[in-house]
């Protein structure tokens, strides 16, 4: 076994390579960025390197200074878990010229799956069955629009390079062709520095399976089942479980056996996935799963392989880096039961999921389910790295069983001020479709508003906002200059009266709208709290967080001019176009720009009809949040 490894990743996974390498004896160096110096994985490690600025060019992915890390540490092995350099040949040629132990594939073999037009035509030869499209060198706009109109629309537009949803579009028809091709190749370019694409025909009713496989350097591969990872948004992937609802045997050992032979095809070493697309319009048939690419690393969504398996796939990493044998053999890995996996993401459902930053001045997380994390309370959520703050894993003996468990605990998540997807995961988990193993790629865009808007405060969460606020009423809703440290009837809320109960009910506003709340004895499962600022009373339940505040007849600059058509930047980023003019007229939910933030593009669009009177947006511009950026007047 290893003696010792260096984690050229952050937050959750390097968090989960130090958590077994630790078991098995080995010892562990972190690396981090300005931005991590007191990061959970560098508090961990048994030794951690600072490696650089918070901008991930300027750091993780900084392959030179990581291997000089490796040296200085002593490190005998780098682990890249997955992003930054984990997929990158060259880097890893690198590690292995340097004399060190690469624990993933050979260079030649990332190589080969690394382009996916290469990888389709590398596995088409091997006989494993891929989806129709085109494959081509001439990447002109000429070329590719004519492909695209043989193919048939809808047709979908890849990143070559790409993965994780980025430079990828579905489109409808001929006439948006050339402008989707454009975003996709520079996002394409943006993220891998590779604007190449190539198009495929678009499964109508599309499932995402993968298959998780394993190699080692004595010949040995196999697969350890297959994942479902269908309900995705914009490509990127939501929930994930293991095994897949509605998988036959017949297609089980259809798929699992074509990942098997394409993981031979290159001669794999290490942990890798399959991943495949499969019509469902009839089900899943073995002569209906094509394969898609291949992710040559460890993928996000493993720890559902993982518990239905009962495997440590990270110990299986460094044993087979180590020399060792696979661990088991084919016919020794068994299915137990069901696991189910949600992404945590700091972002805002009801915005388009813009990412949120900031403080997690309240980050408190399930503890009745396997919760991979690289936060905790106080940490502040960068711009610089993916906006996922955990995963939560639920195992059950039944599907049903595992749905249950981690439907509660995205329930009982609790994070503020930073905005979080929980309450979208939880009616994600709730919806029928889902719910029946009816699922496909389009679920969560065909359900629109019901799945991403929050829900209207209840009753229990008005009681619990007005229970919070007369509880805490003493000062802090008070203006400052009338705050003081003496108890007294006329700093609450309740009043005081000779001759009858304390007044309950209290006016609280939510979103601008007003509404009168009264305190209760119970509150169900809502949880009110008042935070140390903003004169706020903050309520979480089923996920979401509540925001309230008093009304006094008092109204803010915020809700005077939110509904005045001022567009703002969300967060900080870069605009990478601007698809309207000054003095255009729009229609609500038309592009104004597009800003490229944390790894991903966002439109800005239209919130209503009206004349674009104002723009101060420039394609190249760095802006900061809250800058006003356009302005809409109503017709």
């Amino acid at each position: 076994m290893l003696k010792s490894v260096l984690i050229a990743n952050r937050g959750e996974i390097a968090r989960r390579v130090i958590r077994t390498a630790k078991r098995l004896g080995v010892r562990t160096i972190a690396v981090y960025s300005d931005a991590d110096a007191k990061a959970l994985h560098v508090r961990e490690a048994d030794e951690a390197l600072h490696i650089g600025a918070s901008p991930a060019k300027e750091s993780y992915l900084r392959g030179e200074k990581i291997i000089a890390a490796a040296k200085q540490t002593g490190a005998e092995a780098i682990h890249p878990g997955y992003g930054f350099l984990s997929e990158n040949a060259d880097f890893a040629q690198a590690v292995i010229d340097a004399g060190l132990i690469w624990i993933g594939p050979n260079p030649d073999s990332i190589r080969a799956m690394g382009l996916k037009d290469a990888a389709k035509k590398l596995m088409a030869e091997a006989g494993v069955p891929t989806t129709p499209g085109y494959l081509g060198e001439d990447q002109s706009e000429e070329r590719l629009q004519k492909e695209a109109d043989a193919i048939g629309y809808p047709v979908l537009i890849k990143a070559v390079a790409g993965g994780g949803g980025k430079g990828m579009r579905k489109v409808e028809k001929k006439a948006e062709f050339k402008a989707a091709l454009a975003s996709a190749k520079r996002e394409a370019a943006a993220a891998f520095g590779d604007d190449r694409v190539l198009l495929e025909t678009y499964v109508q009713r599309p499932r995402h399976i993968e298959v998780q496989v394993f190699g080692d350097t004595h010949g040995n591969v196999v697969h350890l089942f297959e994942r479902d990872c269908s309900l995705q948004r914009r490509h990127q992937k939501v929930i994930e479980e293991a095994p897949a609802p509605g998988m036959s045997d017949e297609a089980r050992k259809a798929v699992t056996d074509a990942a098997v032979l394409a993981a031979k095809a290159v001669n794999y070493v290490g942990a890798g996935t399959i991943e495949f697309i499969a019509d469902a319009s009839e089900g899943l048939k073995g002569d209906r799963i094509w394969f898609m690419e291949m992710n040559t690393r460890l993928q996000v969504e493993h720890p559902v392989t993982e518990e239905i398996t009962g495997q440590d796939l990270v110990e299986w990493q460094l044993r087979v880096a180590s020399g060792e044998k696979l661990p088991l053999k084919q016919e020794e890995l068994k299915i137990n039961g069901w696991a189910m996996e949600a992404r945590l993401y700091a972002e805002d459902p009801s915005t388009g999921f813009l990412p949120s930053i900031g403080r997690l001045e309240v980050f408190k997380l399930p503890d009745f389910v396997r919760v991979d994390s690289g936060f905790q309370g106080t940490d502040d959520v960068s711009p610089n790295y993916d906006p996922m703050l955990a995963k939560l894993i639920a195992h059950g003996e039944t599907r049903e069983q595992a749905m249950s468990e981690l439907r509660d605990a995205c329930a009982d998540t609790r994070v503020w001020p930073v905005r979080t997807n929980a309450g979208f995961l939880v009616r994600c988990l709730e919806d029928e479709r889902f719910s029946t193993g009816e699922v496909d790629t389009g679920l969560i865009a065909s359900r629109g508003e019901p799945l991403t808007s929050q829900p209207k405060p209840d009753t229990d969460v008005s009681a619990a906002a007005a229970g919070a606020a007369i509880w805490h009423s003493r000062d802090h809703f008070l203006p400052e200059a009338k705050r003081g440290s003496v108890e007294s009837p006329w700093n609450k809320i309740t009043g005081f009266r000779l001759n009858a109960p304390p007044n309950k009910a209290v006016m609280l506003r939510h979103h601008g709208a007003e509404s009168k709340a009264e305190w209760g004895k119970s509150f169900g499962d809502a949880r009110g709290f008042v935070p140390r600022q903003d004169r706020l009373i903050v309520v979480h339940k089923r996920g979401e967080a509540y925001e309230f505040t008093l009304d006094t007849g008092e109204r803010s600059a915020d809700e005077a001019t939110a509904s005045d058509g001022a567009i703002l930047s969300p967060m900080p980023g870069k605009i990478v176009s601007v698809a309207a003019k000054a003095g255009a007229k729009l229609k609500k939910g038309d592009p104004i720009l597009v800003l490229e933030a944390m790894k991903m593009e966002h439109t800005l669009t239209a919130p209503f009809d009206g004349k674009l009177a104002d723009l101060n947006a420039k394609a190249g511009a760095q802006v900061s949040e809250g800058v006003l950026l356009a302005k809409l007047e109503k017709d």
